[in-house]
């Protein structure tokens, strides 16, 4: 298991709409979720609840726990170059001492890499859980996350159908 990992909502909102959100809590000893990126989810102001529920549930469980980012001041000097819950990924990792964040846009990811993290993304995670034996097939899942709105390169849908053996 790779120990531990904050995450940004995007990735809660596509793997719950491929009902995968709780991988998660199999690839992870622990899921830590910023206040924004909760508030995201859980009250934001999307027709579609994707996540709302699925992550309410997991932290009730104890699988995911919410975190509270101690230094707002960072986030609100960052803030307008990234949304508040990618910062408050980014900067909860750096309290927390973790070093792999759940962020799939792209501005973020590179931040992330500016305060040394690792940044994974959806997609990572899937391959991740098909190496893991969690997940049989990856692409009926980036299939379907296409067929919901959510964005995949053409060039990143082929690498990833090739790293999963699945071109």
């Amino acid at each position: 298991m790779m120990a531990k990992i904050i995450t940004n909502s995007t990735p809660i909102i596509s793997l719950s709409i491929l009902g995968k959100l709780s991988l998660l809590g199999e690839l992870f000893d622990d899921v830590y979720v910023p206040d924004a990126v909760f508030h995201e989810v859980v009250y934001g102001k999307s027709t579609r609840s994707y996540g709302c529920d699925d992550l309410k549930q997991l932290i009730e469980t104890g699988t995911f726990q919410v975190i509270e980012v101690k230094n707002k001041r960072l986030v609100n000097t960052l803030y307008g170059k990234l949304h508040e819950g990618e910062l408050e990924v980014i900067v909860g990792a750096k309290e927390l001492g973790l070093q792999t964040v759940l962020i799939d846009e792209r501005d973020a990811r590179i931040l992330a890499k500016t305060f040394l993290l690792r940044p994974i993304g959806t997609v990572g995670i899937l391959l991740l859980a098909k190496r893991r034996g969690k997940i049989k097939h990856v692409k009926p899942l980036l299939d379907k996350l296409i067929a919901e709105g959510i964005f995949l390169s053409e060039s990143l849908y082929s690498q990833v159908l090739i790293e999963a053996g699945e071109e």
